[in-house]
């Protein structure tokens, strides 16, 4: 058998996050401890790398649009804890941004290999830049995986993030380019007296384009004021 496929977990949506045990910058954390709250995790291949440290300081500076969706931060790489610790202190002293989550030092890959965080034909080391959204029962609901030299977008995780929250708390889906509190999607109806129904209602609300798409506007949903503009900074 492959030694990467052995190795590496199989992790996909709709599974429980693999529970983890581990040092990191701001002491020991365990998954399980997060019960009750997002969580989204995150790789980076080296600590003092470029766009590493662009991304770092984006969740830094996202980190209280994240904590107002119940949603932790947490990073990871195969680093020590020493070399993250003088990497978040470097990033403060050159911009006065304080770190404010965890960076996991995973030194012999096991949690990187238990998330499939890496991939033996970029490097048999080095994470890629993988992000896992978590939600508050320990479920994968998300998975983003970006190549090494592309830095990730960190207002299309918040809006994944809230577009799940949004699509849970209101029994939906959202449609291509939604943005938070903009209408939903509607499940489409399962018997024929539900269609007319729902013809009817469309009919009338003008809400939709026919039975099996129709939009209503979301209970539950709240704007983060000012964090497209704070994102760019």
């Amino acid at each position: 058998m492959d030694y990467e496929i052995l190795m590496n977990g199989n992790v996909k949506i709709g599974t429980y996050a693999p529970d983890f045990e581990a040092k990191t910058t701001m002491g020991n954390i365990k998954l399980s401890d997060y019960k009750g709250k997002w969580v989204v995790l995150f790789s980076h291949p080296g600590d003092f790398t470029p766009v590493c440290t662009t991304e770092i300081i984006a969740f830094a500076r996202a980190n209280n649009y994240f904590s107002q969706l119940n949603t932790c931060l947490i990073g990871l790489s195969v680093d020590s804890n020493a070399s993250h610790l003088a990497w978040v202190y470097d990033i403060y002293c050159r911009t006065g941004i304080k770190v404010p989550f965890p960076i996991i030092a995973d030194m012999n890959g096991e949690i990187a290999r238990k998330y499939g965080m890496i991939s033996s034909d970029v490097s048999k080391t080095e994470t890629v830049r993988n992000v896992f959204i978590i939600d508050e029962k320990g479920i994968i609901r998300a998975i983003f995986v970006y190549p090494m030299q592309i830095g990730r977008a960190i207002p299309e995780i918040l809006r994944t993030l809230q577009a799940l929250q949004v699509a849970d708390s209101n029994n939906g889906m959202t449609p291509a380019n939604w943005v938070p509190c903009e209408p939903i999607i509607l499940p489409p109806p399962q018997t024929f007296q539900e269609l007319q129904k729902r013809m009817l209602e469309i009919e009338r609300d003008r809400s939709g384009m026919n039975w099996y798409l129709s939009f209503k506007q979301p209970n539950n949903c709240k704007l983060i004021e000012n964090s497209k503009n704070q994102l760019k900074e």
